[in-house]
């Protein structure tokens, strides 16, 4: 008995396969909240590095999915205490950040920079010490002279309130607020100047 013919399989056109090929790593960058995100990776690895490095990928968030203004409250290193409440009006970037955190170190100039630009504008920039003692944090300040003050914040407290937008122990984090005081964008990982010049451009112009 003659077994019967299959037809051959259909391929799809060239085009249709190349955009298969590049949709399935987007998708996956995209998928920050998945099971393989590789912050989770790292967070296992037990390879002894001490941080947890983004991979420097950029969230912005359209006026109309910012839900509420975030919740933030905490003592600076030189004993003042914040709250978010005072940040009516104003376009606030916070990173996330400790002293031996490479990272940290390289982006540090260029959030020097960026405030030196946009605070005659009106924006106000906190940094948010996840790990540190006063003294380390601040020998770290003195040394990139960075000009805005500090969340003393080992015990996790601003860390807290942001988890819906910082993932725990992922560092560094750049969040922008918009003059209502909602997320508008995240940076997780190395914050490009470029890009942060320009979430921060776009908040203000709001």
């Amino acid at each position: 008995m003659t077994p019967p013919v299959r037809p051959a399989p259909r391929r799809r056109p060239l085009t249709l396969r190349l955009a298969l090929a590049f949709a399935v790593p987007v998708s996956l960058a995209l998928a920050s909240c998945a099971a393989e995100d590789p912050l989770a990776q790292q967070a296992t690895a037990g390879d002894g590095k001490n941080y947890i490095a983004g991979d420097g990928s950029v969230t912005e968030y359209a006026a109309s999915d910012r839900g509420e203004p975030v919740e933030v409250a905490g003592t600076l290193f030189d004993g003042t205490s914040v709250s978010s409440s005072e940040w009516d009006g104003q376009v606030t970037v916070l990173n996330f950040w400790y002293a031996s955190c490479a990272p940290c170190r390289e982006e540090a100039p260029d959030l020097v920079s960026l405030h030196d630009d946009y605070a005659p504008e009106g924006a106000v920039f906190y940094g948010v010490n996840i790990r540190d003692e006063k003294a380390t944090a601040e020998a770290f300040e003195r040394s990139f002279d960075i000009p805005y003050q500090s969340f003393a914040d080992k015990d996790g407290g601003v860390l807290l309130d942001m988890t819906q937008y910082v993932p725990p122990q992922a560092v560094p984090t750049t969040i922008v607020l918009d003059r209502e005081g909602r997320v508008s964008a995240r940076i997780l990982g190395l914050a490009d100047r470029s890009t942060l010049k320009a979430l921060i451009s776009d908040a203000l112009a709001e």
